[in-house]
């Protein structure tokens, strides 16, 4: 039973980034396979921590994958144009949090949601590491 619709919490920035359907995206169905998906949630991750934290910060730390559970909500067509993803964080745990992520058609349309949980480690140790508070503030609205 897929989750309810994920919203994104208002104390939260919204960081959004466009996707890009290619040909080898595409499956025996004729639509975006679900590795894709996984693919993306983790670039969007990505994506959103290197543009909020200098190259120093982000040669001392590093975010490791550690689940990530996605709802297939609608496909997303081969010839699919204006696909977009928006994330958001969730509260720190210690050495880990969750990010949301929505991916949406050209039209808003809401075609998969996910939701990764990730692991702050020591670049140089792959040690865990607990979330400084200060970390959290560029992710804020």
């Amino acid at each position: 039973m897929a989750r309810p619709q994920l919203t994104p919490r208002e104390d939260r920035e919204v960081f959004i980034v466009p996707l890009e359907v290619r040909p080898e995206h595409i499956d025996e169905n004729d639509h975006v396979n679900n590795v894709v998906y996984v693919g993306w949630l983790q670039d969007v991750g990505t994506a959103h921590w290197n543009a909020r934290f200098d190259e120093e910060t982000r040669a001392r730390w590093a975010w490791l994958a550690l689940r990530h559970e996605i709802d297939y909500l609608r496909p997303i067509a081969p010839d699919a144009t204006g696909v977009t993803a928006r994330t958001w964080v969730g509260d720190p745990q210690g050495a880990r949090f969750s990010r949301y992520v929505r991916i949406e058609d050209g039209e808003g349309r809401l075609c998969a949601q996910g939701v990764s949980e990730w692991c702050l480690v020591d670049a140089r140790t792959l040690r865990p590491a607990r979330i400084p508070a200060e970390m959290l503030g560029p992710f804020q609205a």
